[in-house]
């Protein structure tokens, strides 16, 4: 169908190219090693060529395996790949900005990343490897300014050892701040986006900056612990939705791959995650169909504000994205 040509990938504004399917690999350190491993194997062999991880989440290693694994394999080339990975809240300090990226490149078993992200605007205190140092039950947070960690990201480009730069979970007014002082505009803005938060004014926003997006948690979060799940409203009841699933019926389609395709379609570039070798596969099969305009509107009408990923701990800070 002529229709649903979309772009496989979006075009960022440092002239790189970021294909709009990638794997997410947030919360698969729950997973044995060997089941990461195979799932990013997997999803190499489905045709995904975008893989998305970062320091905090401890699997860039088993990434790094299977990327060596397939290319070995002849499979895939580095430059095949876009791989991207973030710094973590506990590496704002200027020193420790390429600590934390040359410890991603030597587990990912890489020379460079193609995107490398700030991970969140807040920075926290570096207290040996704790990625969320705690004194009396509280969160020890940084005052560590995101323009100057921004300084530092910037000069990582310079060095070639990350091709582009971005932020993940920065609200419009830190986007805003942002542009007004650094030398290299963000290429992509990583969010929480679905039906349930469809944040509107941020894609607006971004669009009319020319910062690309990637929605992450395109599913909500279906694994978060049940005592997270506290009304209907979460997050996680979104692949049950009934309006979800009356769209998928019209199209024939799953739910999961109607909510891709809901992205994809904006233009936005988004990143599942699964270590179901068919959903995997399945995931991938979002380019042969259309949503209609129809569809689309309904399914932004769910907009509830509902978000997954909160990071409660450090609400109290200055820099806090989520107010």
């Amino acid at each position: 169908m002529e229709d649903s040509q979309v772009e496989r990938s979006v075009e960022l504004n440092d002239g790189r190219r970021m294909p709009v399917l990638g794997f997410g690999t947030w919360k698969s350190s729950h997973l044995p090693r060997t089941s990461l491993q195979g799932a990013v194997e997997a999803a190499i062999a489905a045709g995904y060529r975008h893989i998305d991880t970062a320091h905090l989440y401890q699997n860039e290693a088993d990434i790094g395996k299977a990327l060596r694994s397939k290319m070995q394999q002849g499979v895939i080339r580095r430059q095949d790949m876009f791989i991207v990975s973030k710094l973590w809240c506990t590496h704002h300090a200027p020193e420790d900005i390429p600590e934390c990226l040359n410890k991603s490149l030597n587990d990912l078993q890489l020379d460079y990343l193609d995107l490398y992200l700030v991970h969140f605007p807040v920075g926290l205190k570096k207290v040996g490897d704790d990625f969320f140092p705690k004194k009396d039950g509280k969160i020890l947070t940084s005052d560590i300014d995101y323009v100057d960690v921004w300084r530092g990201m910037e000069a990582l480009k310079a060095s070639g050892k990350v091709k582009s730069i971005g932020v993940s979970n920065f609200n419009r007014l830190q986007l805003e701040r942002l542009l007004a002082l650094c030398r290299i505009p963000p290429a992509v803005n990583q969010i929480e986006r679905h039906p349930y938060l469809v944040q509107t004014e941020m894609i607006e926003f971004c669009k009319s900056k020319n910062i690309a997006l990637t929605a992450y948690s395109p599913f909500g979060s279906s694994q978060r612990p049940p005592e997270k799940s506290s009304e209907d409203l979460d997050p996680e009841k979104l692949l049950g939705d009934p309006v979800v699933a009356d769209i998928a019926k019209k199209h024939r389609h799953s739910p999961a791959q109607i909510l891709l395709r809901y992205h994809v379609q904006q233009g936005i570039a988004v990143i599942p995650k699964s270590d179901n070798p068919q959903h995997i596969m399945q995931n991938t099969k979002i380019f042969d169909f259309s949503l209609t305009e129809e569809d689309t509107r309904v399914l932004s009408g769910l907009d509830r504000g509902c978000r997954a990923f909160v990071l409660e701990g450090v609400r109290s800070h200055p820099y806090y994205p989520f107010v």
